[in-house]
């Protein structure tokens, strides 16, 4: 078994042990341990969003659950499109 290092406190950790973290939103990531990590409250009933804008830049959002349920019906995400594959009534012309 291998060892790394944790990036949060700098001790050697077994690699069986070690967790990835990625900070979506800096474009990072980073080593620690469970037990590092512990302390963070996990936040829930938020969903995630992310706004792609005309522009091309496009920004990662948290919002309460309730909120966006008060906004988006469970028709429009029952007819929104997959994030994988082509887009509902898209189709590649034939010239």
């Amino acid at each position: 078994m291998s060892k790394r290092t944790s990036d949060v406190s700098g001790q050697i950790v077994d690699d069986d042990k070690v967790i990835t973290v990625v900070i979506r939103s800096l474009g990072k990531l980073f080593d620690a341990t469970a037990e590092e990590l512990s302390p963070l409250k996990r936040v829930t009933n938020v969903v995630e969003l992310e706004l792609r804008n005309p522009d091309g830049s496009s920004e990662e959002i948290i919002v309460n659950k309730a909120d966006f349920e008060k906004l988006v019906t469970p028709e429009v995400l029952a007819n929104a499109d997959s994030i994988r594959g082509r887009r509902n009534g898209y189709r590649p012309s034939g010239d």
